[in-house]
Order: C-alpha cells, then sequence, then structure tokens
C-alpha cells in the first residue's frame, strides 16, 4: 500500500514529471488522432460511395490494418525516419513528431474502416432521395458525413483510446527519452522494470481514467443520438 499512497500523493501534489508526461502523450495522442481523421473520414467516405476493380480487396486489406501490430508500424516508421531511409534527411526520429506519425498510421484504418462501413449503410438509406435530388459526388459525402457524425465521433474516440494505450510503436519510434519523448505508457513499462512503482502506478491510474472517460464518452454521444433520433 505505500507505493499507491505515493502513487495518489504524485497526482495530488502535481507532480511536475508526471503532468509533464501526461501533456505529452496527450499531444501526440490528439495530434495523432487528428491527422488520422483528415485522412481516413474521406478514405472511408470515398471507399463507401464509389466502386472500381479492387475496392473489396482494400476495403479487406484496411480491415485487415486495424489490427496491425504496434511495433510493426514502429520498426516500418523506424526505417523510414533513420538516417539511411528515405526520410532520413529531415532528423525527426527519435521525436515528439516522429511518434505522431506513427501513432497517426495506427489510427488511420481504424478511422477509414469505420467511417467505409458507417457511410455506407447510410448510403443504402439516403440513395434513392440523394440520386432524385441529382447531387454531385461531393455533396453525397459531406450530407452523409454530417448525418452520420455522431456514428463517427464514436470511432474517433475508439481512434484515440488506441493511440493513447499504445506504447511499442512511440517507444521504438520515440526512444523513450526523458523529458522529451516519454509517455504515460512507456513510462510505465520502464519505471516498472527500474522499481519505481509510485510514477508508474500514478501513470497507471491516469491512463486508466482517460480510457474510462472515453468508452463513457462514446457511449453517451451513442445514447443522445439515439434519443435524438427517437
Amino acid at each position: 500500500m505505500p507505493d499507491s499512497m505515493t502513487a495518489w500523493e504524485l497526482i495530488i501534489s502535481g507532480d511536475a514529471t508526471l503532468y509533464a508526461i501526461v501533456r505529452l502523450s496527450l499531444a501526440v495522442s490528439l495530434s495523432a488522432v487528428a491527422i488520422a481523421v483528415v485522412i481516413g473520414l474521406p478514405l472511408g467516405a470515398l471507399l463507401a460511395l464509389t466502386r472500381f476493380r479492387g475496392r473489396t480487396a482494400l476495403i479487406v486489406l484496411l480491415n485487415g490494418f486495424m489490427g496491425l501490430p504496434p511495433v510493426v508500424v514502429g520498426l516500418t516508421v523506424f526505417l523510414l525516419l533513420s538516417r539511411s531511409g528515405p526520410l532520413g534527411v529531415f532528423g525527426i526520429l527519435f521525436t515528439p513528431l516522429a511518434m505522431v506519425i506513427a501513432q497517426a498510421l495506427l489510427v488511420v484504418p481504424i478511422i477509414a474502416a469505420l467511417t467505409r462501413q458507417t457511410i455506407e449503410d447510410l448510403w443504402h438509406e439516403y440513395r434513392d432521395e440523394l440520386t432524385a435530388m441529382n447531387v454531385g459526388a461531393g455533396g453525397r459525402m459531406a450530407t452523409l458525413l454530417w448525418d452520420s457524425r455522431f456514428s463517427l465521433i464514436t470511432a474517433l474516440l475508439a481512434g484515440f483510446g488506441r493511440a493513447a494505450a499504445e506504447v511499442g510503436t512511440v517507444m521504438i519510434v520515440g526512444g523513450n527519452i526523458d523529458g522529451f519523448t516519454r509517455t504515460m505508457t512507456t513510462t510505465i513499462a520502464l519505471e516498472t522494470s527500474k522499481g519505481n512503482l509510485p510514477l508508474a502506478m500514478g501513470l497507471g491510474l491516469i491512463l486508466i481514467v482517460l480510457i474510462l472517460m472515453i468508452n463513457a464518452a462514446a457511449w453517451g454521444v451513442r445514447v443522445w443520438s439515439e434519443q435524438r433520433a427517437g
């Protein structure tokens, strides 16, 4: 129990090291989700509303990437950003930016795949009406994205949950540098191995609270949207 009491003291006292790690983790994850939204929403909507050769294979691939092992993503980004890699000239390996890129690659398939399924289901309901109104492709996409916004919020929250709880990818591309690229998950792993349980437990408690809040928000949005629809 002494370790847990010390962990609570770190949280309540506003320990500078602990909250700096929390701030960096949130900044990286939120930035990654923002990038994933910009890429994933239009990609998913495009797959839902267009038909082309290879579409089914692309959907299967996208769905498969939802479960892509984080360490594989981390290794891929590491090879791209290393000095000998094609993007090594930018020198962003072992920086927060590299961590954002890696997490974004993890989240894009989740948002794109869930968006594709949501828009495709909604398209069957709206198809006759939008076709009769002669709405163009861009208008269809905008209309369906707007009308499914509550369902898509759940997808965004799922993406954020994946990013916030990730450890392998950011450890590979971020280097887990103290005071620079150390996130909640990587710090928990490191400090536990070092025996510094108070800091690890404090960050673990905050991470659990964040994940619970994300799931509560997703459930609340779904209930609220169903009540409005009813």
